[in-house]
């Protein structure tokens, strides 16, 4: 008998073993070569983060950093469609409603992954292949390289769902060049291809079918420093004439974004583009309207303050905010009617950008206490 009990030991150790490799695991951690690699591994729900990832990857990059054998970290997604979409907003929603602590840790567990990303000390490579929206832009962008592709969709557009462009927004966002970062913020605007490079998400731009190739060149490097990883990047995107001659897409209305978003309030945003009455102003007014009037105005402060901010000052502002939202009303309507009933057409609480007072959207911004997010 001890010996069929031992069998069955081995039997169910070599399963557990099996498990972690096997294709049902949300996400993939391995080592190869000097790499150490990190797989999104849910396809189907184009590779959305949910805590259990968080957990796993956030101590996985802990620990290369101080391994002497790793040189460098790639971040990718499987599937095809999607580097990654976002954060599992349902489960957070279903949380939420029945005051469940998965409203607090997930937010935690994400921004202190956002944050372990960008302090990390070893190289940082994000292959962002497909959709990156939301959490997907946050395991990305604050590292140190940022390779898109001419399938690469990139935004934010968390104000349509009551919500803000959080993960460090406050952080990225108003530090690209003029006033795009308010625009794409505010608007949820998408960007796709070699335009997610030139307003500076990207730092390189490379085929879609050259990124296993591109991976296999990297994992061969040895003992790289930074440099030249970067000349490895540069080879490769020098190479990449895809989309070249296309010309960037917001390019004729960029002098029109920087002086349109540079007003200090939504409301003045909003009366600049009524006064502007071109084609383009009454587009974004359009779209503004149907934004939930508390996420702009949480949107447009949280990326006004987070300018001069450092990377971890963010975040824990941006970890008070999460948790405003989830005591209030808009994120819960905003994810029943994009997501859930998808009847696009949310009611939002208050309605109207004068209904949401500068006390409301002070009292969002306040410490937590002992509840605040520590880095």
């Amino acid at each position: 008998r001890l010996r069929a009990l031992n069998r069955l030991q081995v039997v169910l150790q070599h399963l557990k073993m099996s498990k972690q490799t096997d294709s049902t695991t949300e996400v993939l951690l391995e080592k190869k070569g000097g790499a150490g690699i990190i797989t999104l591994n849910r396809p189907k729900a184009l590779n959305a983060l949910n805590l259990s990832m968080i957990q796993q990857i956030y101590p996985q990059i802990k620990t290369w950093e101080q391994d002497p054998e790793t040189f460098l970290i790639i971040i990718k997604g499987t599937g095809g469609k999607a580097f990654c979409a976002g954060g599992d907003i349902r489960a957070i929603t279903e949380a939420g409603k029945v005051g469940g602590k998965l409203t607090q840790d997930f937010f935690r567990g994400e921004y202190r992954l956002n944050n372990a990303i960008g302090t990390c000390k070893k190289p940082y490579v994000a292959l962002i292949d497909g959709i990156t929206m939301g959490g997907g832009v946050g395991v990305s962008v604050h590292g140190d390289f940022r390779v898109a592709t001419e399938k690469t969709v990139f935004a934010m557009p968390e104000t349509a769902i009551g919500l803000f462009p959080d993960v460090g927004g406050g952080y990225f966002l108003p530090r690209l060049s003029g006033k795009i970062g308010y625009y794409l913020a505010l608007t949820g605007c998408r960007l796709k291809g070699r335009d997610v490079l030139r307003v500076g998400i990207a730092t390189h731009f490379v085929e879609s079918e050259k990124l296993p190739a591109l991976e296999k060149d990297l994992i061969a490097l040895k003992s790289p420093s930074k440099e030249k990883i970067a000349d490895l990047l540069n080879s490769y995107h020098t190479k990449c004439t895809v989309d070249q001659e296309k010309e960037f897409v917001l390019d004729e209305h960029m002098e029109k974004i920087n002086s349109l978003f540079a007003a200090n309030s939504m409301e003045e945003i909003v009366k600049k583009l009524k006064q502007d009455g071109s084609p383009f102003a009454m587009k974004q007014l359009e779209t503004i309207n149907k934004m939930s009037p508390t996420s702009l105005k949480l949107t447009l402060r949280q990326l006004r303050e987070g300018a001069s901010m450092s990377l971890q000052e963010v975040l824990q502002m941006e970890y008070r905010l999460s948790q405003a939202c989830m005591k209030g009303h808009d994120f819960y309507e905003g994810v029943r009617a994009v997501l859930i009933d998808k009847d696009q057409s949310p009611k939002w609480k208050p309605a109207s950008l004068e209904e949401v007072s500068d006390e409301f959207v002070d009292n969002c911004f306040k410490p937590l206490g002992n509840d605040d997010l520590k880095l």
